[in-house]
């Protein structure tokens, strides 16, 4: 006969905490898989779809959409102007190199209480390391709830050996700038022959109104500018980005 009677203290420790949490995803056909944390590599996230999508309506209160990304070669979404920031620092960071949006849904019992929780993105570096985000305005990071919901999910993912990041923004000027040089995401828009010279023109250092002018006679301007953000945006120019970019910006060439 079984029995409603709460198990021992013993037994819901054991399902509570890393070894007891399950972690599901949408396989490609649109089916779920359902496993152990334990048993989650990375690469099966990146290959699942994003947990959940949204619809757009009249009226909703938060921004939402995709975003083209250079770093996966396809469209990956958010679903506040936040999480697009936090989007686009990940994929001008060329220390990323696999973004996954919506990643999965954890489950777990935390103190004896059945949890959920479903992270905002994914992030696999070139050294193969994990780290799981949650993007949070700091608005609402002072109210307990907000900080216990986010509190459980980290601690099973740093137990898995995965990192855990809360982001809740950026300086403006530095999200301003990223955003404009975002524009040049995408490759092919300038021809190589043109980056070349540009970063030819740029050793020693320059600001940009010196590299317009050291190229004019060859490159038309606009083309010019278009190969500076380019080259910003690949990083293989550097300057500094916390600092209103323009044309008196100073360029390196990075080593």
């Amino acid at each position: 006969m079984g029995s409603d009677c709460a198990p021992p203290r013993r037994a819901r420790a054991a399902r509570d905490g890393a070894g007891g949490a399950l972690v599901s995803l949408r396989t490609v056909d649109d089916s779920t898989v359902e496993k152990p944390m334990r048993q989650l590599r990375s690469a099966q996230v990146t290959r699942a779809k994003p947990w959940r999508t949204f619809r757009n309506r009249h009226g909703q209160k938060h921004h939402s959409g995709y975003y083209w990304c250079a770093t996966t070669g396809g469209h990956v979404l958010y679903e506040s102007r936040l999480e697009l920031a936090r989007l686009m620092l990940a994929d001008f960071d060329p220390q990323v190199v696999e973004i996954a949006a919506q990643p999965f849904r954890l489950r777990a019992r935390v103190a004896g209480r059945a949890r959920r929780h479903v992270p905002d993105y994914l992030l696999v570096r070139t050294d193969r390391s994990v780290t799981v985000v949650n993007v949070k305005p700091s608005s609402q990071m002072s109210k307990p709830e907000i900080a216990e919901a986010l509190a459980w999910p980290a601690k099973l993912i740093e137990e898995h050996g995965w990192a855990h990041e809360i982001w809740s923004g950026e300086d403006p000027v530095l999200l301003a700038n990223v955003r404009f040089l975002a524009s040049q995401r995408r490759d092919g828009l300038v021809a190589d022959e043109v980056l070349d010279e540009v970063l030819g023109a740029a050793a020693g250092g320059a600001t940009i109104r010196e590299l317009l002018l050291r190229l004019q006679a060859t490159w038309e301007p606009e083309l010019l500018k278009q190969a500076v953000l380019r080259l910003l945006w690949q990083q293989r120019l550097t300057t500094n980005l916390r600092c209103r970019l323009d044309s008196d910006s100073r360029v390196e060439v990075c080593a």
